[in-house]
């Protein structure tokens, strides 16, 4: 049994801890009521400093506004664009000379063209543009067809000078028909513009048409497409080819000769033009012809569009195919079997490619 003295220490004990706990409660309950006293405080604060800072700036509810983050997506974006052109530049370079354009691509990969033709024609020329219709270019469904095949064949031609006149109107009525022109609108048609113009469809159509070859044709020149087609497939492993029929020649240098080139002097004491395809028709690969696109604002001109021509490659790493079927033919006095307005000895060159 336990005596009366414990009884009455256990008492005591049991009172000092139960005013404790209460003491210790009292104590937690003023802290709480401190710490979110100064937290409700520091939150006014904050509230009071950020309306300030608003006054000051100038600035509303943000200080990025919509426009201005709109923008700094946009800049971004430019920049992803700009890293990948650069990337496209440095594999271009290890290929041919310059990127290509970027260009929107389709879902499923189409099949890249053989060879886009395109046919250098002149106001007042439909009788020739149609025996080429009749003789080697087909029209309407069938010229569709061609395109399919990846040989793209179209006329090309320029402006008049006096924007809008009935040369203008003749060309855009004749392809509304046909169908079948490249209109270079920022080309000026010209006799002594013809170099220009030939830079400015191989530049318009390595923009517009990612092909493997890209071809110059004068409008009285016959092509055998198929042997064109053929001759071409055997050169697809080479990515810097400029073919053709290869000639040299005098260079004029008195004024008033048919052929004079006032930069004659450029081209030395010998007078002689280097090597290059002679302009009735010659065939450039892909990188060439983005080459010219490319750098088209720099490139000279010379009186002559082939002489042009050759020198844009001659300082360039790129194979000269000296290919005799790329030469004209003399067949004069004969008649094309087809229902033709020209007959053969019309043709400046005839059965190009036997």
């Amino acid at each position: 049994m336990q005596s009366k003295g414990s009884s009455v220490r256990l008492s005591g004990m049991v009172f000092r801890s139960r005013i404790s706990t209460l003491l210790l409660s009292m104590l937690a309950t003023i802290a709480s009521l401190y710490v979110a006293g100064r937290l409700w405080q520091d939150a006014d604060n904050r509230v009071y400093l950020s309306k300030e800072l608003d006054k000051v700036t100038g600035q509303g509810q943000s200080a990025v506004s919509v426009d201005d983050t709109l923008k700094i997506i946009a800049c971004r974006e430019q920049q992803k664009k700009l890293s990948a052109l650069e990337m496209e530049l440095v594999a271009a370079r290890q290929q041919g000379f310059v990127s290509k354009h970027l260009t929107e691509t389709d879902i499923t990969p189409q099949k890249r063209p053989l060879v886009v033709i395109g046919i250098l024609t002149k106001f007042g020329r439909k009788n020739k543009r149609d025996a080429i219709r009749k003789a080697w270019m087909p029209t309407g469904a069938a010229l569709k067809k061609m395109d399919q095949k990846g040989i793209i064949a179209r006329f090309v031609i320029g402006r008049s000078s006096n924007r809008g006149d009935s040369f203008d109107v003749a060309i855009d009525s004749e392809n509304k028909q046909t169908n079948d022109f490249i209109i270079l609108e920022n080309h000026v048609e010209a006799p002594a513009e013809l170099p220009k113009k030939t830079k400015s469809f191989l530049a318009h159509a390595s923009d517009n048409w990612d092909a493997e070859f890209y071809a110059k044709v004068n409008d009285d020149v016959y092509v055998n497409i198929d042997i064109l087609g053929n001759t071409l497939a055997a050169h697809l492993d080479k990515p810097r080819l400029y073919i053709g029929c290869m000639k040299s020649g005098e260079v004029f240098s008195e004024q008033g000769q048919k052929w004079y080139e006032p930069d004659w002097w450029k081209f030395g004491d010998g007078k002689t033009y280097f090597r290059h395809a002679s302009g009735e028709i010659f065939v450039v690969s892909k990188a060439l012809a983005q080459f010219v696109s490319i750098n088209s604002a720099v490139l000279r001109t010379y009186a002559h569009d082939d002489v042009s021509t050759g020198s844009w490659f001659i300082g360039l790493d790129v194979k000269h195919v000296d290919d005799r079927k790329f030469c004209c033919s003399s067949w004069s006095g004969l008649s094309l079997s087809l229902s033709l307005s020209l007959s053969l000895s019309e043709w400046a060159c005839q059965w190009i490619g036997f």
